[in-house]
């Protein structure tokens, strides 16, 4: 009987989706979950593209979704995860974002695993897929150990406890015991409510048979940005738990910081070249190594692309992650961040 299904609340946060959304939105329309047991609540980040007529569009055409829009005047995604988490009904709270699409069973398969394992957060793989070809490259790149490190949700096959996974699903009671998320946390905070999670018990387990389809940046620059995002605020999830850090982490500015330091010696000496040179010739050898494992089976024009792709991600986030241990130089006592209460 549908009634004794948990009503499961799907919380999105987003900002300038008009390009992906609608299929996000169809993705979960077609969901084999019972509509009349599930909500979903869209904060908008004041997007000025038209994802709101989008939006609207897609609610007048579908109107047995139950979907609701709220403001979320701050903008980024911390505050419009915090803004639709008090405004949900559900006994599970299931986090969507407006660049993935579904398969059909999701929503389904992270309520049986909740109900099964009795655990905090549950999750499960991140199918990077891309719509162009450095869009693709991208998509690679990210599925790649080389291109990401170690993130078990990457590429992980088997069930197990994790430190993190993509997306989430909680029961909502979760929120009440550990706090919401840190409002700070422009960037990477999923990966600082994880860790406070843990750190107090809580638990995650990662399903390889829950799974969402992930779109990354289709250029260079766009995903430059978005990894020099992540490493700036990793900084701050640094200083606020020291233990949540993997040394893998560490690579990209440890490489950035050195290929700085070689060009500083190249125009001062002549022997820095040497230092330049070995550097970005061992750097290139191991991405055009990985490209040839990562670009197995792609077009050629892909493969191609694919060691721009690990540069974008390794020099973006190394080179965030440098600048934000200047920008946050003074804050390394500070550990309280911006974790509002719940109900406020």
């Amino acid at each position: 009987m549908t009634e004794n299904l948990p009503f499961i609340s799907v919380i999105m946060p987003v900002r300038d989706e008009a390009g992906s959304i609608h299929e996000t939105l169809a993705s979960l329309a077609s969901q084999d979950y019972p509509k009349e047991r599930t909500e979903i609540i869209i904060a908008d980040g004041m997007s000025a593209d038209g994802t709101r007529a989008v939006i609207d569009n897609f609610a007048l055409s579908h109107p047995q979704v139950n979907l609701q829009v709220i403001n979320n005047p701050n903008r980024i995604v911390p505050s419009g995860l915090n803004r639709a988490i008090r405004a949900a009904h559900g006994d599970i709270i299931l986090r969507v974002d407006g660049h993935t699409t579904l398969p059909k069973d999701y929503l389904r398969a992270c309520t049986e695993t909740l109900v099964n394992t009795r655990v905090e957060n549950v999750g499960g793989r991140m199918l990077a897929v891309g719509r162009t070809p450095f869009g693709e490259a991208a998509a690679a790149a990210a599925s790649s150990p080389f291109g990401v490190g170690g993130a078990y949700f990457h590429y992980g096959s088997q069930p197990k406890w994790v430190d993190t996974v993509y997306l989430g699903a909680w029961p909502k009671e979760v929120f009440r015991a550990y706090g919401l998320f840190d409002e700070e946390m422009v960037r990477d905070q999923d990966d600082e409510f994880n860790y406070r999670l843990r750190s107090l018990g809580g638990r995650i387990w990662f399903n390889p048979k829950i799974f969402a389809t992930y779109s990354p940046r289709d250029s260079f620059p766009k995903l430059f940005k978005q990894y020099f995002q992540y490493g700036f605020w990793k900084v701050r999830v640094l200083q606020k738990h020291p233990k949540q850090m993997s040394l893998r982490q560490f690579a990209p500015p440890v490489f950035v910081l050195s290929l700085v330091c070689a060009i500083l010696l190249a125009l001062t000496a002549s022997w820095g070249w040497y230092m330049l040179v070995s550097l970005a010739g061992a750097y290139f050898l191991a991405s055009l190594a990985a490209s040839i494992v990562a670009g197995k089976g792609k077009k050629p024009a892909v493969a191609m692309l694919l060691p721009l792709a690990f540069a974008a991600i390794h020099l973006g986030y190394g080179l965030g992650f440098l600048v934000g241990l200047v920008r946050f130089a003074g804050r390394w006592k500070d550990k309280t961040g911006r974790v509002p209460e719940w109900p406020a």
